[in-house]
């Protein structure tokens, strides 16, 4: 058995070990099958052990892994002009995570503001919000917790509430050195909260008055997840600059910027870089990915199935006394409570063999993989209301839990 205690405590981690996994299912080391409704925190949307990006892994990684980006990378120039393609965007920067790639979007800002003469260039950034957990991330992050300890954080980026086009104006109208707006199209950790179309497309034009470059973090909606390829397509507006990892790799760590217009060319050689960031490897997986996506139209299977999981959520708990309220869009959902409720993850991994987490100490999130079918769907449905029931049945009860045992070896 292996220690823990080598490890620095940086995570809260339950107490299992997942030895496969494949689709949406997990086992243990004791072979017990889990319901995975999470997929890695958006990341493996096409599922474990998914046997196209398995084989292009192995055949990638007996053939070149890394040469550094003193050279030209084909995978990397393929997935790039996709990822163009896909967004409407023209140059992309690969990294290898979602951080990495906000750091990126960050810096592009600042460059902007200082070739406009800009002194002190100001990034706006709005509550609630998460991306990432460097120094610079984690102060464009609103979460005192998480910000405790690091002070202190850098100067440089102002604050107003999510989905509130009134409180940006008022910004505006006060603050003349503001270069950028970060916004979550869905804010993620924030809870499930969805921008309305209507602010997301105001956002858009104050935007292109102001000279302002309007910046989506699609790290966590985007890929497919929320129903379209990403969050911002359901409102029909473009940005300016544009986050993405997590589902990019399906587990895989690769991250992109990728940016249209003046600031595409901003980043001149030296000014930016990365060792390891669009490796040959990570690069094809990406091209794979994209691959299965667009010829299983799984944009379209995550919006067939968030209703369905929606509305039996909606279902299976009407009237429900601790629910405040269930939204999302896509498989990208929230259910809302009236406590702190950051006990149900232990519970629900436990009782139900189901992998929730709980942001906000009160929302339940579900992330489901894209290639989950109908009955897996209603399973995590099913699941989620006997966590949330006052007699709290335990899944799969004592007398079947030897059909979700396997023989360890």
């Amino acid at each position: 058995m292996t220690n823990p205690s080598y490890l620095m405590r940086a995570y809260a981690r339950q107490p299992v070990s997942f030895t496969r996994g494949s689709g949406a299912r997990l086992w243990d080391q004791q072979g017990v099958e889990y319901l995975d409704a999470i997929a890695g925190v958006a990341v493996t949307s096409l599922g474990h052990a998914n046997t196209e990006i398995a084989q292009v892994i192995a055949e990638q990684a007996s053939t070149l892994l890394h040469t550094s980006n003193v050279f030209r990378i084909d995978w990397q120039e393929q997935l790039g002009e996709r990822l163009c393609a896909l967004t409407g965007m023209e140059k992309a920067f690969f990294c290898n995570s979602g951080a990495e790639a906000n750091e990126a979007a960050l810096k592009l800002a600042r460059l902007y503001g200082h070739r406009k003469q800009v002194a002190q260039p100001q990034i706006l950034v709005m509550e609630n919000a998460f991306h990432g957990r460097t120094i610079a991330t984690l102060t464009a992050t609103d979460n005192p917790a998480k910000q405790q300890g690091f002070e202190p954080l850098l100067p440089g980026f102002l604050r107003v509430p999510f989905n509130d086009i009134d409180a940006v104006r008022r910004v505006a109208e006060q603050s003349p050195d503001i270069v950028a707006v970060l916004i979550e199209p869905v804010q993620g950790e924030g809870g499930i909260r969805v921008a309305d179309a209507a602010y997301l497309q105001a956002l858009r034009t104050l935007c292109d008055q102001q000279g302002w470059l309007l910046m989506l973090d699609e790290i966590q909606c985007g890929m497919g997840r929320t129903g379209a390829w990403f969050a911002h397509q359901h409102t029909g507006i473009v940005p300016d600059v544009m986050t993405v990892a997590k589902a990019l790799g399906n587990g895989f760590p690769i991250g992109a910027c990728l940016a249209r217009g003046e600031v595409a060319d901003l980043l001149s050689p030296g000014q930016h870089g990365t060792t390891f960031g669009g490796n040959p490897l990570a690069c094809r997986v990406g091209c794979t990915v994209l691959d299965i996506m667009a010829r299983d139209d799984l944009p379209k299977r995550a919006a067939t199935l968030g209703d369905r999981l929606l509305s039996g959520l909606r279902d299976a708990l009407s009237g429900h006394p601790e629910v405040v309220t269930i939204r999302g869009l896509g498989l990208m959902v929230g259910i809302e409570l009236n406590r702190d409720c950051k006990e149900l993850v232990g519970r629900a991994l436990n009782e139900q063999h189901l992998l929730i987490t709980v942001t906000r100490n009160s929302t339940i999130r579900l992330l489901p993989a894209l290639i989950c079918d109908d009955a897996q769907i209603d399973d995590i449905v099913a699941r989620v209301a006997a966590l949330l029931s006052p007699e709290a049945p335990t899944y799969p009860g004592t007398a079947a839990l030897a059909e979700h045992m396997e023989p360890t070896t």
